[in-house]
């Protein structure tokens, strides 16, 4: 990943966000972009990002993860990208301690919206 002038840049790495509240998810898409990310979404519903990770497989550098959405788990898509290899950070409200065991320790983003945060928080699993 590279750091100029202006801080922290995304450009050449394409970011799935998954987030079903509208104006946080265009706050992170707007975030994302103005570091250069090629934004995939944003997706409001688990069935919508997995039929885009599975049916045309599609496979991001990175994503963002609302892990609750309008009551359904983001687990499975978070699955899916561990599986394929894909970096991700959670962003929640919630405490670690409801989360499964194999993700307590994954990165973290809590609400409210941080942009600089959010930036740092996918530094930190990008391999660039």
């Amino acid at each position: 990943m590279a750091r100029d002038e202006a801080g922290i840049s995304l450009a050449g790495l394409s970011v799935l966000v998954v987030e079903d509240e509208y104006f946080i998810a265009d706050d992170i898409c707007r975030a994302l972009r103005s570091l250069r990310a090629e934004v995939v979404g944003p997706f409001a519903s688990a069935p919508e990002a997995l039929r885009l990770l599975i049916e045309k497989e599609v496979i991001p550098d990175l994503a963002v993860l609302d892990i609750n959405l309008q009551g359904e788990s983001v687990y499975p898509i978070a699955d899916e990208l561990a599986r394929r290899g894909v970096g991700f950070v959670f962003t929640t409200g919630y405490d670690p301690g409801g989360m499964p065991d194999h993700y307590r320790d994954m990165p973290r983003w809590q609400k409210p919206f941080d942009p600089e945060a959010l930036a740092e928080s996918l530094r930190t699993i990008s391999n660039r």
